[in-house]
């Protein structure tokens, strides 16, 4: 059995990865926001409590729940070489230039026994306070404000779906779009190279130290052999292209077609998935917003290896969605119902963004009363999560999950 399976955003959720927000929070102060991408600051003690509440939902509807945390903890695990490994890859990814500084961290990281505890430091980031530092005669020892961070915290890894994607039987371990986000992907890069679940097991689609950005919530699986990729502000179109042949040329993947999606690259419209998720076979959601000039480009394997063939789609999104989906009818329920204020105050809480764990059957987050609403009234089953908290890092519930695990639909 293939230990990794996606092939649609419907099919029957059966294992998904997931972060539990920790420590990292507690790091974030008002003027590192804009730079780690936080408009505001989660109270933890109530962002663990939603966050559980989701695994929660998701465990009592059948899925497994799995940790990053504990993946990666376990990767590390399998000997003491790939545990040095880390931490030195660790600090370097972290631009700790000081030979000095790289080797009084990497005593303290080291130091970390336990290896859920150190991957959690990690996450955490690292405190000059922490670190017994000695006087030198460094510049930037005497300039390092007392308090401060060494290494900052990634407090963006709760959202699970962008540092890489499983695509059908293989992953992208994506190069983020921007710098405070690339350290993420080293957790994923340790788990598909090192954990016994994975390692020599996933084809690779994508690798996190090629150039151009992509990003997870812009990669969505319409079918076995079809995958959509939003065109936005984190998902470059030579990303699109270096992804495409990866795909197209590897035996092992039946995707025969590449849907780029472009969107407005402005954060309101960050990813695909937060304008745009399936919810059953004949049912999207989307932001109102998108339905006016989208354009959809059709990619498809060129006469020879490392040729694409592109075209410009002109057609309707429904009409595009219908013939890719081969469903005869597809549905797009707009968030809010198109009322403009409603629809814009609940996009900003990803009213658009659901996770799909069956077919009709999505999780939502419970503060986007009106979208919600009107799902229900179209029959679908919506289970409502908490979020006064997990909401002001501005993600959803598919934003927060990575399926590793799904049925297949057909």
């Amino acid at each position: 059995m293939a230990v990794i399976n996606v092939t649609s955003e419907i099919g029957k959720l059966k294992k998904v990865l997931l972060h539990r927000p920790g420590k990292e929070l507690l790091n974030l102060t008002p003027d590192k926001l804009d730079e780690l991408l936080f408009d505001d600051i989660p109270f933890l003690k109530v962002a663990q409590k939603e966050h559980d509440a989701f695994a929660d939902i998701l465990s009592k509807n059948g899925v497994e729940v799995v940790y990053l945390e504990d993946l990666a903890a376990e990767a590390l695990s399998q000997s003491t070489e790939i545990r040095e490994k880390f931490i030195k890859q660790y600090i370097n990814e972290a631009d700790i230039y000081s030979e000095y500084y790289q080797k009084m961290i990497y005593d303290f990281l080291n130091a970390i026994k336990d290896p859920k505890e150190l991957i959690l430091k990690t996450m955490e980031g690292v405190n000059a306070n922490e670190i017994p530092f000695k006087n030198t005669h460094s510049l930037s020892h005497y300039v390092l404000d007392s308090g401060s961070m060494i290494i900052n915290p990634m407090p963006n890894l709760y959202f699970t779906r962008d540092p890489f994607a499983c695509i059908g039987n293989g992953v992208s371990l994506n190069k983020m779009y921007s710098v405070t986000r690339c350290r993420e992907t080293i957790y994923g890069e340790y788990i598909f190279e090192h954990h016994p679940e994975y390692a020599g097991k996933v084809n690779r689609f994508y690798n996190r130290y090629d150039a151009p950005s992509i990003e997870g919530g812009d990669i969505l699986n319409i079918g076995k052999d079809v995958l959509a990729i939003g065109l936005s502000q984190r998902t470059s179109a030579n990303a699109i292209d270096s992804i495409a042949n990866n795909i197209f040329y590897n035996s092992d993947s039946p995707i025969k077609t590449i849907l780029a999606f472009q969107i407005p690259a402005i954060r309101a419209f960050m990813h695909l998935d937060t304008v745009f998720t399936q919810i059953d076979f004949d049912k999207f959601t989307i932001h109102p917003g998108i339905l006016g000039p989208l354009r959809v480009f059709e990619i498809t394997r060129g006469a020879k290896k490392g040729e694409l063939s592109v075209k410009q789609i002109d057609s309707t999104l429904e009409k595009v969605l219908e013939k890719y989906t081969g469903v005869g009818k597809i549905e797009l329920i707009q968030c809010a119902g198109g009322d403009k204020i409603a629809a814009e105050r609940e996009q900003w809480n990803d009213g658009s963004n659901t996770l799909c764990i069956s077919p009709g059957t999505i999780v939502v987050y419970e503060r986007n009363d009106v979208t919600n609403e009107i799902l229900n009234k179209k029959g679908l089953k919506v289970l409502e999560m908490p979020c006064g908290e997990l909401s002001r890092g501005r993600g959803g519930p598919r934003c927060m999950s990575m399926p590793l695990l799904r049925e297949d639909i057909r």
